[in-house]
């Protein structure tokens, strides 16, 4: 049973990674070697990054995660933005890591290797699940171990999931999604849940996953081409930014983090995909990953600077 306390959270149930990031002409071709031009160790995972953006954003948020002891450094930043980092735990094995290869048209290109990410078993998660406040949420993302049975412990305990199913594995079709409360995809992730072509429209995306899914917020992000959200026969589109990208990582999980602290303010959805939006935009324009997630200053500064996005409203 969750823990009474009138302060929800969001508690994410998230990855830890050292993130080697070498920049690169172009991404490594088959049987090619390829020169880099810089290499960088920074804290990264899907996780991590998340909660970092949610707690620059001014969001009120937990990290349960597993971290090599070797790379307790990496706790740093996080606390540093306001993470609690109390139910992050410290291993004698190898933390998860990434290498990222980042072109010079801010394309990248990740090898994901797991490590302490995987060693979740069912008698942490229980105590994880019992030791939240109520009314909260779970956060997750798919780089951590036994995503059904978080996923199916926190939503009977009365947590509203939120979970961005990325990197999108065979198995997270098979997951009872109906049970999330918001479900964030990005295009290829919408299509290959819904068996859809890629190159097929945002529109196309929406309505089979309101069909398959039709109790699920859904935010469908779409780079370049701006975000939708949809819900209950209700849809909004909003269009992106237009900015010079120099690295796309973490972008993602920097809008997810922004939109996340929004609704735990009870911002209404508009705000909390401007606000999103425009971080995600910001972020794009500075290279990796923690160090690019901006804080809510500048999130509020650029809102207040940049023309006002394009907003539509539909029904689905």
């Amino acid at each position: 049973m969750v823990t009474p306390n009138p302060e929800p959270r969001v508690y994410n149930y998230g990855s830890i990674n050292i993130d080697y990031v070498y920049r690169v002409p172009h991404l490594v071709r088959p049987g090619e070697t390829l020169a880099s031009s810089s290499l960088r160790q920074v804290l990264g995972g899907k996780g991590a990054n998340q909660s970092l953006a949610l707690a620059r954003a001014g969001g009120n948020v937990s990290h349960w995660g597993r971290l090599g002891d070797n790379d307790r450094w990496a706790l740093t930043p996080l606390g540093d933005a306001g993470v609690d980092i109390h139910d992050v735990e410290l291993i004698d094995g190898a933390s998860g890591h990434a290498l990222i290869q980042v072109d010079d048209d801010a394309e990248n290109a990740i090898i994901l290797y797991p490590g302490a990410n995987h060693g979740f078993d069912e008698t942490r998660l229980k105590t994880l699940v019992d030791s939240a406040h109520a009314d909260s949420w779970v956060l997750m993302q798919n780089e951590c171990n036994a995503s059904e049975s978080m996923l199916r412990q926190a939503a009977d305990s009365g947590l509203a999931v939120a979970f961005n199913p990325a990197p999108l594995s065979a198995d997270v079709a098979t997951l009872p999604l109906e049970l999330c409360r918001i479900l964030f995809l990005n295009r290829g992730e919408a299509a290959a849940l819904v068996e859809q072509e890629e190159s097929v429209d945002a529109d196309t995306l929406l309505e089979a996953l309101a069909a398959r899914l039709p109790d699920v917020e859904v935010v469908l992000t779409l780079g370049g081409d701006g975000v939708c959200h949809q819900y209950q026969g209700a849809r909004i589109t909003m269009a992106a930014h237009k900015v010079e990208a120099v690295d796309t990582t973490a972008a993602g999980d920097t809008f997810i983090g922004y939109f996340m602290a929004a609704r735990q303010r009870g911002e209404d959805i508009e705000q909390a995909l401007r606000l999103a939006t425009t971080a995600s935009a910001l972020c794009v324009q500075q290279a990796g990953a923690e160090p690019s997630i901006p804080t809510a200053e500048a999130v509020v500064a650029a809102l207040n600077e940049w023309p006002a996005l394009s907003l539509e409203h539909r029904k689905s």
